[in-house]
């Protein structure tokens, strides 16, 4: 579905003109856009997991920690899979995101995964500049992000950062000069960026933030002693069909959250980058970079 045609019908309970600016620039955020009772239930729940994650040493299935974390201060990078974790993450992913994700896809919208993410003052959690397309290619672009910020973001929390109108533009190359994947953008291609066109999305906690899967996005450092959480759902347009195994599915993956299951996929004729095979193994974005900087 076409975006006048998206546009064209009532929205669910995005105001139109983010809608419009999704369109237009690739991304949108709203602040403050969660219910209290809503936000408080998310926030309780993030703080149950930090706690019980005091006792863990290693990174596994459930947890990515930090090179820091430790039982008197957790330092955690990542909740896998929060959807799979608790019912609260997935009720709100199939509730108010869903609703949201189909004021942006059209009707009819396919869950495709959830992930919380940390940041931590000296935590050395920047993401560096990356496309989420070429991680999860699809027929069409119709994939989205939705993030939520769980604490209040300024600039000091490392916020996420996009490059207004980037969802037109280029793929970039994501595999380094020895063919490994490296999950960000070459030195050469980040220099390029024209950061006059960088939009930071900063927020009080409940603020949430869109973006399309083909806008250039990063997020700095957080040089503050309060921690940012951002819970991430990721959507699809029910006609819009992966090419390659899920990298980080859950049981909810594929889930059809509103409207009907497409019949026929729709094919965007623009090339997207394919990654490894992630059917053999996954590791996070954090990982990855990790990796491409040793």
């Amino acid at each position: 579905m076409k975006a006048d045609e998206i546009l064209s019908r009532p929205a669910r309970v995005l105001p139109q003109h983010h809608r419009e600016h999704y369109f237009k620039h690739g991304y949108t955020s709203i602040e403050s856009f969660l219910p209290t009772d809503v936000l408080q239930n998310l926030i309780e729940v993030m703080n149950e997991f930090v706690d019980s994650s005091r006792g863990e040493t290693e990174s596994g299935s459930i947890y990515d920690l930090g090179p820091a974390h430790g039982h008197e201060k957790p330092q955690l990078r990542r909740l896998k899979r929060p959807d799979d974790q608790h019912d609260v993450f997935w009720n709100f992913a199939k509730g108010l995101m869903a609703d949201v994700a189909a004021d942006l896809l059209g009707p009819d919208v396919v869950f495709y995964h959830s992930k919380l993410n940390f940041k931590w003052a000296g935590g050395s959690d920047a993401v560096k500049w990356h496309q989420d397309a070429q991680f999860v290619p699809h027929t069409n672009y119709n994939v989205i992000y939705i993030g939520t910020y769980l604490a209040d973001t300024g600039m000091d929390d490392g916020p996420l950062a996009l490059v207004k109108d980037s969802h037109e533009g280029p793929l970039y190359d994501l595999y380094g000069d020895d063919d490994e994947w490296n999950g960000c953008l070459n030195d050469d291609d980040a220099a390029q960026i024209d950061m006059s066109k960088v939009a930071y999305l900063t927020g009080p906690a409940g603020t949430i933030t869109i973006h399309n899967c083909r806008s250039l996005h990063f997020s700095p450092d957080s040089i503050s002693p309060n921690p940012r959480p951002l819970l991430l759902n990721c959507f699809t347009a029910a006609n819009s069909k992966p090419y390659t195994p899920h990298p980080e599915p859950t049981s909810h993956s594929f889930q059809l959250v509103r409207g009907k299951q497409a019949r026929w996929a729709e094919l965007d004729p623009r090339p997207c980058q394919i990654p490894p095979d992630w059917s053999r193994s996954f590791t996070t974005i954090f990982e990855n970079q990790e990796d491409a900087e040793a």
